[in-house]
């Protein structure tokens, strides 16, 4: 019996992960979005110019708590919604931007320009975040310095014509450049973000279910929106109960051989 019961227990452990191994090779190299990498630091030497068109580190930009906002400035569709959302916390959170914190918003577009990052910053600078211009940096940079950084913070987007597929999120720094947090959407919390903030300031970093999310649900890039994969998750919930189902079987039937043999 315990021999059936070991072997019981390899075979269902086999078709459980036979069920779910699509979600694990998806999330170590998706064509769009995000594999988290946690308590990686960000490259030094990596270089891109600011909105004065003037090449900076941005290991050397990075000395506080900081929000890396990933998007591209003729973005027509959730970019936008993502630098306002960062604005609306900006101004909301209560946190003193150039102290407490610092955004960095950096283009993975390589044909975006430092003058269009002033358009844009013009754009989204509000009354409290314009006291504080110099502390929210817009970027641009050549294809090589924004893969170095798209690629350690397991960015994974790809072009559609002269438009990106791309996630939506923005990710949390630490003051030594570590990456400490991801913040999926278009849309965020106030508070959501002075948490992440003060436990990047902590150097703690926290997980987040995104790898549960990006097994359930896949991007549609004609549709431009997140659709739920009915079919994988009913796959994986069905060899589980047939495993399970299978567990039974053996069990019951060992235990009636014995109860059977008993006197």
């Amino acid at each position: 019996m315990k021999k059936w019961i070991i072997f019981t227990s390899i075979t269902t452990v086999f078709l459980f992960h036979s069920g779910i191994g699509g979600l694990q090779a998806q999330v170590i190299d998706p064509e769009v979005g995000v594999v988290e990498h946690l308590d990686t630091v960000i490259p030094a030497g990596l270089t891109f110019n600011n909105e004065q068109n003037q090449p900076v580190q941005l290991k050397s930009l990075i000395t506080k708590p900081t929000i890396l906002v990933l998007i591209y400035y003729d973005c027509p569709g959730i970019c936008p919604m993502i630098l306002s959302s960062v604005s609306d916390v900006i101004e909301t959170m209560g946190m003193k931007m150039g102290k407490d914190y610092q955004v960095v918003t950096v283009s993975f577009n390589d044909n975006d320009t430092p003058a269009r990052a002033v358009e844009k910053k013009t754009n989204y600078l509000r009354k409290y975040s314009k006291q504080h211009a110099s502390d929210w940096y817009w970027l641009t940079g050549d294809s090589t310095n924004i893969y170095g950084l798209t690629h350690a913070v397991g960015f994974n987007f790809t072009r559609a014509g002269n438009d990106f597929i791309h996630p939506s999120l923005i990710t949390i720094l630490s003051p030594e450049g570590k990456v400490t947090r991801y913040l999926y959407g278009t849309s965020f919390l106030p508070f959501d973000v002075k948490m992440a903030l003060i436990e990047a300031r902590k150097g703690q970093s926290r997980p987040t279910i995104n790898r549960v999310l990006e097994y359930c649900f896949s991007y549609d890039p004609e549709g431009r929106r997140y659709t739920l994969q009915v079919t994988k998750i009913s796959a994986t919930l069905i060899i589980f109960i047939a495993a399970a189902l299978f567990l039974v079987l053996i069990i019951r039937s060992s235990c009636k051989k014995q109860i059977s043999k008993t006197p």
